[in-house]
């Protein structure tokens, strides 16, 4: 197995806020930096983590498509097979609301799941649910519809905004029940190491608050030699 596979593999098994923590911790961005918005999140939680390198793509579902304003099936499952894999699609919706047709079913799944895809993150809308969920395929989605109306790509390889994040091809995504966050390259193999150190000392923290002999003076001298600072 390759190395980026082991990490990739590593990173399935932390939970994304454990992963955000960890990013804080190299401070190679702010805190409020690098995680799309509330309203996205993945469907299916007892698949575990979706992790994976960032294929973006635009759709429309309002309207039915203008003539030469439709992009290339084929043209789109070629260029999804450049980026490595495994993949997650980024969706943008560029309806206004969005969500008004649903791009995301059980045939676009096992499509994408051939392809090397692990799931799909998106502000527009997917169902199909209990089929996609037993295929083993990731939701991470802002809507839910039960039409796919006028549903077409109009373009992809190109950064993306969903969740309020620019999302870029290649760009590594995690996300899970509760979110989803990129994690820079630079420091996605160091994410594991750092994600333990955290949760010792939050086992610390946890230990002492669940002690019969719980004092205030012992949680704040605990914090005081594991987190130094000002509080």
């Amino acid at each position: 197995m390759s190395k980026e596979a082991l990490v990739i593999e590593a990173l399935k098994k932390i939970t994304s806020p454990s992963v955000a923590n960890a990013i804080e911790t190299f401070k190679v961005r702010g805190r409020q930096v690098g995680n799309v918005s509330s309203d996205i999140r993945c469907l299916f939680p007892e698949l575990g983590p979706m992790v994976g390198y960032a294929v973006p793509c635009l759709i429309r579902a309002e309207h039915e498509p203008i003539k030469d304003h439709r992009a290339s099936t084929y043209g789109w499952w070629d260029y999804v097979q450049t980026i490595p894999a495994p993949r997650v699609i980024v969706v943008h919706d560029l309806d206004d609301p969005r969500g008004q047709g649903a791009q995301w079913g059980e045939v676009q799944a096992n499509i994408h799941k051939a392809l090397g895809c692990v799931g799909v993150l998106t502000d527009g809308s997917v169902r199909d649910l209990d089929e996609v969920k037993g295929l083993g395929f990731q939701f991470a989605a802002a809507h839910v519809s039960v039409s796919h109306a006028w549903v077409h790509m109009v373009d992809f390889g190109i950064p993306v905004k969903v969740g309020g994040l620019w999302i870029k091809p290649g760009d590594l995504v995690h996300a899970d029940q509760h979110g989803a966050t990129t994690i820079p390259h630079e420091i996605a193999e160091k994410i594991p190491e750092a994600v333990a150190k955290i949760e010792a000392d939050e086992r610390q923290i946890i230990g002492v608050c669940r002690s019969a002999g719980f004092t205030a003076q012992k949680l704040k001298d605990l914090y005081t030699k594991i987190r130094p600072g000002t509080y």
